[in-house]
């Protein structure tokens, strides 16, 4: 099962045959290298470690360095995938592993938004602005009755919103660069511009 870790560059849009117009998202693909590879027989499971990117190598501790002489790699981002193939320490991944119409997963950290109320985070409607109402168009409204004298675990109130891993199944890949290592994913995926996506293929 092919796994990619690429860069959201942007959403745009592109003619089908037909002359639709299709909304995409642009991701670029750097060279993803083989870091790591976990057996069943010494790890207890099959798994594929592949980095991506480049840091700072004052950012890089001492073991993580050492780590990474093994694949002759620079000090960059990892990410660990199970998979079933067969890879070696030092392979490279780019964007031939996937071809147009294949069927794919991507995973995103969502952007960030803070403090919010119900009304954004949950979609309340919220009260009226007559009916004996002062000040409280956005606001949550009755959050219980009077048993059990506490508010119920899970009750959807204002918090903290976005910064959470989401997941998207079953998008198309309508177009790929080869040239400029550019993949083209039908619809919109997770993230601001230059946030990291994980691309496996669709069961």
């Amino acid at each position: 099962m092919p796994h990619l870790i690429a860069k959201k560059i942007q959403m745009s849009q592109i003619f089908g045959e037909d002359g639709a117009v299709m909304p995409v998202t642009v991701l670029r693909v750097l060279p993803n290298i083989v870091t790591f590879v976990k057996t069943k027989e010494k790890d207890g499971y099959e798994s594929v470690q592949i980095g991506f990117g480049e840091r700072k190598t004052k950012n890089i501790k001492k073991p993580q360095a050492g780590h990474l002489k093994a694949s002759g790699a620079s000090p960059m981002i990892l990410r660990e995938f199970k998979t079933g193939e067969v890879m070696q320490v030092g392979d490279k991944i780019d964007a031939s592993v996937f071809s147009e119409g294949d069927n794919v997963t991507a995973s995103g950290i969502v952007k960030g938004r803070g403090f919010q109320g119900v009304v954004k985070r949950h979609g309340f409607h919220g009260g009226p602005r007559t009916h004996g109402q002062k000040h409280s168009e956005r606001e949550p409204g009755s959050i219980g009755s009077v048993w059990p004298q506490r508010v119920l675990k899970g009750k959807r109130m204002a918090g903290r919103m976005g910064g959470n891993k989401i997941t998207l199944k079953n998008l198309k890949i309508v177009k790929i660069d080869a040239a400029d290592n550019l993949i083209y994913v039908k619809g919109a995926l997770p993230g601001g511009r230059g946030s990291l996506i994980e691309i496996k293929s669709a069961k």
